[in-house]
């Protein structure tokens, strides 16, 4: 251990592991803390990415995978069931191998990897931001840093102790919760999504199978639906009506951040990534993989502001984000806006239009060309932002 290093990565995540391999292994020292006393646990996620998105990212270790997902299953309040194509596959993850083996990947690069370190504030001096105050082992320490990145979630301090806004309305806050079942029956390679007031008013829940007899189902919904009756008041009916001789084996809850990214993700010589930067997908609400994305243009960013000695290179991350990836999210929070809203009675219209195409119709785009319908000037925003014929 020392108590000077290039950066210190606050959060062993996705996000902050692929930060630190990036930086490390361009010769930088790198601090990586993790406030958990182990890397990747608790879990507070539902595990499902996208192949394509993971494999540009990573080389997938077949360990990490316990499901391969091939098909999609939308129910309908009305208990109608839409499966389209979703033109490829995706991976439900086992995120405490996940998580452990970037980190590793991490420390092989050259990182110091603490866990059980809790960062409880910044050094601030006459250059800005010099360094991180933390606790390990009951002791509270002092380490110097160039650049310090906040990789610490939802609940992120990081940015807010660097004066960045980062609060979320209640409306964009997904309350969640999951049970991790065993001794249930369901399709090993199918992703189940129920949408409706009477089951997850203002999000969805979900069913992701784990091999095994085995399954995570959460749900997710607004803050604002979640003050009038709690999601796991949700969960526990579903369970206890669809998969009734299930054993928990774990419960989990926390909130995911549907919204726009921040207006700001870097501030002097602090930067931001992943949740703690509200990069999160606000539709879908997954983040693992758009994480690692930003991970990775932070990393790019911060090894260019250390080998010119320029801090002001960091602002090409924010600006690489926002013309990748930034605007299809902006687009996704319109889109989470217009369908949240969508009553009972339109989601049950949505499942029958498609369920009238010609199977070959039968795509996500085609479920969300028949949902836009009822809000026909999103459709054109899509188009322009995404590129995506009509021709199909």
């Amino acid at each position: 251990m020392n108590d000077r290093y290039d950066v210190v990565v606050i959060g062993a995540g996705p996000a902050g592991s692929v930060a630190a391999l990036g930086i490390a292994r361009e010769g930088f020292s790198v601090l990586l803390l993790e406030k958990d006393p182990q890397v990747g646990i608790p879990v507070r996620c539902g595990e499902a990415v996208s192949a394509r998105s993971l494999e540009a990212l990573t080389d997938v270790d077949p360990h990490w995978i316990t499901a391969t997902i091939r098909r999609f299953r939308l129910v309908a309040p009305s208990g109608a069931m839409v499966e389209p194509d979703i033109g490829g596959h995706g991976y439900i993850l086992d995120r405490v191998r996940f998580d452990g083996d970037l980190a590793r990947a991490a420390v092989d690069a050259g990182a110091v990897l603490l866990t059980d370190a809790y960062a409880y504030g910044l050094v601030t001096g006459a250059n800005g931001f010099e360094g991180v105050l933390y606790e390990h082992e009951g002791e509270c320490r002092r380490v110097s840093a160039r650049i310090i990145i906040g990789a610490d979630g939802v609940e992120s301090r990081v940015g807010r102790w660097a004066g960045i806004e980062t609060a979320a309305t209640l409306r964009d806050m997904e309350c969640c919760t999951q049970m991790t079942l065993s001794n249930i029956d369901t399709a090993r390679d199918t992703c189940t999504f129920y949408f409706g007031s009477a089951i997850a008013p203002e999000g969805y829940l979900w069913v992701f199978p784990k091999g095994d007899r085995q399954a995570n189902v959460g749900i997710g919904i607004s803050g604002t639906a979640a003050q009038k009756r709690r999601p796991i008041s949700f969960l526990r009916e579903f369970v206890s009506s669809h998969f009734p001789g299930a054993v928990v084996s774990r419960v989990v809850a926390g909130g995911d951040p549907c919204a726009e990214t921040l207006r700001r993700i870097t501030a002097q010589n602090v930067v931001l990534v992943g949740d703690a930067a509200r990069q999160v997908n606000p539709l879908s609400g997954g983040g693992i993989t758009s994480g690692m994305q930003a991970a990775e243009m932070a990393a790019r960013a911060v090894v260019r502001a250390l080998r010119e000695k320029r801090p002001s290179r960091l602002s090409e991350y924010p600006r690489e984000w926002r013309r990748k990836i930034g605007a299809k999210h902006r687009t996704y929070y319109r889109m989470k806006e217009v369908v949240r809203r969508f009553p009972d009675a339109a989601l049950d219209d949505i499942a029958e239009r498609v369920l009238r195409l010609p199977p070959e119709k039968r795509t996500l785009w085609g479920v969300f060309k028949t949902a836009l319908v009822h809000h026909p000037s999103l459709l054109w925003e899509m188009v322009r932002t995404f590129h995506i014929s009509l021709s199909d």
